[in-house]
């Protein structure tokens, strides 16, 4: 009966050890085997969820865990350029936002000799932004702006494999159904109106 008690119990250790292993930590955790994509339902998730304003990450393995309420990480296994077609795939989908892209100006000065793969890794990046414009910002003035931002907005960070300095995307979004020239257009309409109504 002892046995059979302990037999029990080291049954139960096995089978929850991995369970309750999994709830630890502060960001959540997709290590399943890159063919299986289960990451993609968190993408899917997480940026439904988000709007004007807010921002999203796409960070190297070196990206720092922050401690801040306003920021948000999710650990996935697989690349920068797998995970950014994914992100744009969603944003175009829920189209209620608009990407603004951002790249470390330093990425581009990087020689392949002090960083193997980093030239690859931009031929990959272009093609991963499919035509959308990305601006380039020296990586501290982006992180600047990320933690300016956590103050007041969610910022989603997608923690990735990728090991490669200065390989992070910033994305900003924006509201996708109306643009800045239209808000300026609106804005200087109401301007005159102003001015009409006043004289």
């Amino acid at each position: 009966m002892r046995n059979k008690h302990l037999c029990l119990c080291l049954l139960l250790a096995f089978a929850l050890g991995p369970v309750l292993s999994g709830c630890s930590g502060r960001g959540r955790a997709y290590k399943e085997s890159r063919n299986s994509r289960s990451w993609t339902r968190a993408i899917k998730q997480e940026l439904q969820a988000l709007g004007y304003r807010n921002w999203v990450v796409i960070g190297d393995a070196a990206f720092p865990l922050h401690s801040r309420p306003g920021v948000r990480t999710i650990f996935i296994d697989d690349e920068i350029p797998v995970v950014l077609q994914e992100v744009l795939d969603e944003l175009e989908r829920v189209q209620n936002v608009s990407p603004r892209i951002y790249l470390a100006r330093e990425l581009a000065e990087i020689p392949n000799d002090r960083a193997p793969g980093i030239e690859q890794y931009r031929r990959k990046i272009e093609g991963a932004l499919r035509g959308y414009p990305a601006r380039e910002m020296e990586f501290r003035s982006l992180s600047l702006l990320l933690e300016d931002s956590a103050n007041k907005f969610t910022v989603l960070v997608f923690k990735t494999s990728t090991a490669l300095p200065y390989s992070g995307i910033f994305i900003e979004l924006d509201s996708g159904y109306w643009d800045p020239e239209s808000e300026r257009n609106m804005r200087e309409r109401l301007e005159k109106k102003l001015r009409i109504e006043s004289t």
